[in-house]
């Protein structure tokens, strides 16, 4: 099974597998514990590697995969590598964890060093929209609902700027300030880069941390959408390109075709 549209099928299905791992923990109590960069981990993090690492496994056993919950594959290793799956099992611990509902489930395929398919549930809302290189980005509201092609839009005169909601920084609203007037959106997660691929939202920034499973799913939906996911220089994200598996700082935007770097006056 190695073409594209039938590989996003088979993932969205893991992802929903994974996604209802998710909620059988949501639903209860559960105990929270803290990785080495204090962010948290909860035993639903792990029921929904698990799942993903092995159903990823079964799919393309040739193939490896980097979860955010089994990263320390040596650099000398995974430099080798040209096409792998790249997982962030619970995108948004930190809002799974103050139960808003703001975290999903992200998978996405890189080949050569770009994402060219993704996949990402809200376990929540049911919502999962999937996306493969030249096959366009498409949402399916629940289980079974039939999907629906995602369009960026362009940026019309007061935008709409998505935030994030745990991590917003005082650099990143001095930035913003240079956009002139505009509105706000805070969520969690992915969900920040899919509103943008189903143009409800025009732009994100992030100057903050983040690693390389947190966009890679979501950046495959909005460039299939019309948008992109760009450096402070300009150029697309690429993966896997160094030992750090942390992303350089970045905008997402719904209108490429915008000089960002000019209106956001951005020295790269």
């Amino acid at each position: 099974m190695n073409s594209l549209p039938a590989l996003s099928r088979a993932v969205a299905d893991l992802a929903r597998h994974a996604g209802a791992a998710i909620m059988a923990v949501y639903a209860g109590a559960f105990a929270v514990e803290f990785k080495d960069d204090a962010s948290p981990l909860t035993t639903a993090d792990l029921a929904a590697h698990r799942i993903l690492v092995a159903g990823l496994e079964a799919l393309a056993p040739s193939w490896p995969v980097l979860s955010e919950e089994s990263a320390d594959v040596p650099w000398t290793e995974r430099r080798r590598w040209s096409r792998y799956w790249l997982v962030d099992p619970l995108d948004g611990t930190r809002e799974f964890v103050k139960r808003n509902g703001e975290f999903t489930v992200n998978v996405a395929l890189i080949d050569d060093h770009r994402p060219i398919l993704g996949v990402v549930l809200a376990p929540v809302s049911g919502e999962l929209v999937l996306a493969w290189q030249g096959g366009g980005a498409w949402r399916e509201a629940g289980p079974g609902a039939t999907p629906q092609r995602l369009h960026s839009r362009a940026l019309p005169q007061r935008p709409l700027v998505a935030g994030s909601r745990s991590h917003a920084s005082p650099a990143e609203q001095a930035l913003l300030a240079r956009l002139g007037p505009h509105d706000a959106l805070a969520l969690g997660s992915s969900l920040k880069l899919l509103r943008l691929a189903e143009g409800a939202a025009d732009l994100y920034v992030r100057l903050g941390p983040t690693s390389e499973w947190d966009t890679a799913a979501a950046q495959c939906v909005l460039e299939e959408a019309g948008g992109a996911v760009l450096g402070l220089a300009g150029t697309a994200l690429a993966y896997n390109t160094k030992e750090s598996l942390l992303n350089p700082h970045f905008i997402a935007v719904g209108d490429p075709a915008q000089d960002w770097r000019k209106k956001l006056a951005l020295a790269g």
